[in-house]
């Protein structure tokens, strides 16, 4: 199929291009951008000079629950909600029933996955099903079509084994993604410890559990001159630890979540557990923290750490289990907090969420360019609209914006050439 985008705002990090444009794909292969009449025999999406066209967006942190908990999500539901949320490609957490800790496994998400018409990389465990005593088969799991291997969901108790992980990764060029936390300091929490907790009654984390875990990482990966990825980044201690090992040279990425830099834990006083996730909502002085993180460069990516539950699972508070759904929020939440705020440029936004979660993950950045695959994410900024957790397309509805008023709207979502997703 031709498919003409006319009048189209592109910001490209790639190229550093920012201009209206018009851009032509044919085959799944953009042909041409600048300037063109020709728009004979081609379905045409007119930006009318108001319309932004990203790289397609990339979350290298979700959980689609498949194998073992279908009722949650899948990876059809999952890679729906990430179509309509303008990504064109994911990266799938290891933290599944059974989890997937093998050749067969990773063979079984990418085979589901080749039918959604976007991307999924299947991110394997550290340790056998994660349990921190024995490392899984990297070589047999990067001939599976491994890029990453994470606990994530938890962390890797062992710290030796955590290294012999990260000294491999300098051989077979696996990233090492961690989920930062203690859990002989988080035992019993269920959200931030402090005046919220206290005043709810309820066990509180501690930040000392995600910023000591944080801290052991990167002398790790320093030990053997190793790539860390940090997941989640949740509290300021745990910035300004990665903030000064950069500074450093360490090779360090890091990520974080749009609730972490629009929420507090003041929200935990309506004790609805759809705002309880790992980490969980921090003070107002961490929330600061992340969002100057993002501006500054020192967290490279925005991720969701889309979480499905059901609705029965959420309905105690005390007893839920974490996570949230983000991946149809997270352009939209970003673009309120950061961009409409005046903070942040959409340059600096396509390259947290599409340029810079490739590079982290060793994939080669898309750009809009000529003979580049027409990966494109075409949102309205300016449109704004409520989140109602009945039209999600996600199995699970425990979304974190539910009845927030967001502003900026994706409207189309073209995976190698192919709209997957219209408005």
């Amino acid at each position: 199929m031709k498919l003409i985008l006319k009048d189209i705002r592109v910001i490209d990090p790639d190229t550093n291009t920012d201009a209206v444009l018009d851009v032509v794909s044919e085959d799944g292969i953009i042909t041409f951008i600048g300037k063109t009449d020709d728009i004979s025999n081609a379905r045409v999406i007119d930006g009318k000079g108001r319309l932004v066209a990203f790289p397609g967006l990339m979350d290298m942190h979700v959980h689609f629950r498949d194998p073992g908990q279908t009722y949650k999500e899948d990876i059809i539901t999952g890679t729906d909600a990430a179509k309509a949320g303008g990504f064109t490609a994911v990266c799938c957490m290891p933290n599944t029933k059974p989890p997937v800790d093998n050749e067969e496994l990773v063979s079984y998400v990418i085979d589901k996955a080749s039918k959604t018409g976007i991307d999924v990389y299947p991110i394997a465990c550290i340790t056998k099903g994660m349990q921190s005593f024995e490392l899984c088969d990297y070589d047999s799991l990067k001939r599976a079509g491994v890029y990453a291997i994470s606990d994530d969901g938890r962390p890797v108790e062992n710290a030796e084994l955590m290294r012999k992980a990260l000294e491999l990764s300098v051989t077979n060029g696996l990233t090492v993604i961690s989920h930062c936390e203690d859990t002989n300091i988080t035992k019993g929490g269920i959200i931030n410890k402090g005046k919220v907790s206290k005043d709810l009654g309820v066990g509180g984390i501690d930040r000392a559990s995600e910023d000591y875990i944080t801290a052991r990482e990167i002398a790790l990966a320093m030990s053997c001159d190793a790539h860390i990825h940090i997941c989640h980044v949740s509290t300021k201690g745990s910035v300004n630890i990665i903030r000064a090992a950069k500074k450093d040279g360490v090779n360090v990425t890091c990520e974080t979540a749009p609730h972490y830099f629009t929420f507090t834990e003041e929200k935990l006083y309506s004790r609805d557990a759809d705002y309880r996730m790992s980490p969980p909502l921090r003070t107002e002085e961490d929330r600061a923290a992340i969002e100057a993180a993002l501006l500054d460069g020192t967290i490279d990516c925005i991720i969701t750490d889309h979480a499905p539950h059901s609705k029965e699972e959420k309905a105690d508070f005390e007893k839920a289990p974490n996570g949230v759904v983000g991946l149809e929020t997270s352009l939209a939440a970003t673009l309120t907090q950061l961009y409409h705020t005046g903070k942040c440029s959409l340059m600096h936004i396509a390259k947290l969420m599409s340029s810079n979660p490739r590079k982290a993950f060793g994939i080669a950045p898309l750009s809009i360019s000529a003979g580049q695959p027409c990966d494109i994410t075409i949102f309205d900024p300016e449109l704004e609209w409520e989140v109602i957790p009945e039209e999600l397309h996600s199995k699970s509805k425990n979304s974190v914006f539910k009845g927030e008023k967001l502003k900026g709207k994706v409207l189309y979502t073209i995976s190698k050439g192919k709209i997957v997703f219209e408005l």
